[in-house]
């Protein structure tokens, strides 16, 4: 009975949907992690004063600390390109965009000039969503283009939910990271046999 109990948490961990939500809003922008159901939002830290550094210190992290970096053969480069890309357009498909959220309120007092921006503004979004749905799995979303004769500035509101499942997090880097790791062993022996 405690291994099915065991097998069920493994699932459902497994299953957990994990990832970010970007929104930007009058108050400006916010991330969150997303854990299943929870939404953890994220606190923006201060950035610390760093100390300046001699100059010579500033060179020597230039050039890096034996001098000019030697690159290497770029045909033996290629194959971990080819992998790195092969891993890209897989996570891509398997990212889940729970909620595309885009409030755009465009401001004027003039109807022509705001009937103009208006249409920019709608074709840019129209062009913008098939090459989102080509990149993304889009659940739900919601994008409008409004206009405000009374306002003084335009407004955007944004809000974005992108998760992946752990049992997806795993299986691409079982699968790419193996591939990696036998790329950078046919290197290794190629480096040894002097090829």
């Amino acid at each position: 009975m405690g291994w099915l109990i065991a097998l069920a948490v493994v699932v459902a961990l497994a299953m957990l949907p994990l990832g970010i939500r970007a929104q930007y809003d009058s108050g400006g922008g916010k991330i969150a992690l997303i854990a299943g159901p929870f939404c953890i939002p994220l606190k923006s830290s201060k950035k610390k004063k760093q100390q300046e550094k001699p100059k010579t210190e500033e060179k020597k992290a230039a050039s890096g600390a034996g001098g000019a970096k030697k690159g290497g053969s770029a045909a033996d480069f290629m194959p971990l390109v080819r992998t790195a890309l092969d891993f890209l357009k897989d996570v891509r498909r398997k990212l889940r965009v729970n909620m595309l959220e885009l409030k755009v309120i465009l401001a004027g007092d003039d109807p022509c000039d705001l009937g103009v921006h208006y249409g920019q503004a709608n074709a840019v979004a129209e062009g913008l969503m098939p090459l989102l749905e080509e990149c993304f799995v889009i659940n739900k979303r919601d994008v409008q283009i409004l206009c405000d004769f009374t306002a003084e500035k335009t407004l955007v509101f944004a809000r974005v939910d992108l998760t992946i499942t752990l049992a997806r997090i795993l299986s691409l880097g079982f699968k790419h990271g193996i591939r990696a790791i036998k790329e950078f062993v046919k290197l290794g022996k190629l480096r040894k046999g002097g090829a």
